[in-house]
């Protein structure tokens, strides 16, 4: 039993590391690039949004056809998943650094990459990383949809046990699942307490 633990605990950390460092490859110059520009800041919260409300499980069901069964699939979805909170998180971040300190950056004659670069984006910091941290606890959380399709994990305890209808081993799923995600989402807390510029501690 130990050593096949193991085994799914790897998948599932894999595939959930996988799926969340995709939704901040992709989320992040989405936003970057949207925040300041109102039409292409509309699309993209539009379409976060509209992910935000689709249900993992009808992406898989959407993918199954062209993807079929296993990793590929239970990735897509995944990233769909993580993707809203980066991207709102981000783009809201970008646009909410504070007029004194964008009007003493712009004083000091910095263009306005180097404004972005050098001001916007260290403040947007907090914002980025909680995002990022939602993010990260929803995708672990998640994750055990991935064994419905053959993609294993965690949730493979899950299946097992409704299948068989052996409690323990639906509970030593479920129980590992939720205790991943409380422990991502301690260290997530503690790394972002740590990160948090001084003056917003």
């Amino acid at each position: 039993m130990i050593p096949t633990f193991f085994a799914h605990l790897g998948t599932h950390i894999g595939l959930s590391l996988a799926a969340i460092a995709a939704a901040v490859a992709i989320g992040l110059p989405v936003a970057g690039y949207a925040a300041g520009r109102p039409l292409a800041r509309g699309l993209t919260l539009f379409g976060a949004g509209a992910l935000r409300v689709v249900p993992s499980i009808a992406v898989l069901t959407l993918t199954l056809p062209y993807l079929g069964l296993g990793f590929r699939p239970a990735l897509l979805a995944l990233i769909a998943l993580g993707l809203p909170p980066i991207v709102i998180n981000t783009e809201l971040g970008l646009r909410a650094a504070a007029p004194a300190a964008l009007d003493a950056a712009r004083g000091m004659g910095m263009t306005a990459r180097q404004i972005r670069n050098r001001v916007e984006w260290p403040l947007a910091v907090p914002l980025v990383f909680a995002g990022f941290r939602t993010a990260a606890i929803e995708v672990v959380a998640s994750a055990t949809l991935a064994s419905f399709i053959g993609a294993g994990g965690l949730g493979d305890f899950i299946v097992d046990g409704l299948a068989t209808d052996d409690v323990g081993e639906l509970f030593l799923g479920a129980i590992s699942v939720a205790l991943l995600a409380l422990a991502i989402d301690a260290a997530l807390g503690t790394l972002g307490r740590r990160i948090r510029p001084k003056g917003l501690a």
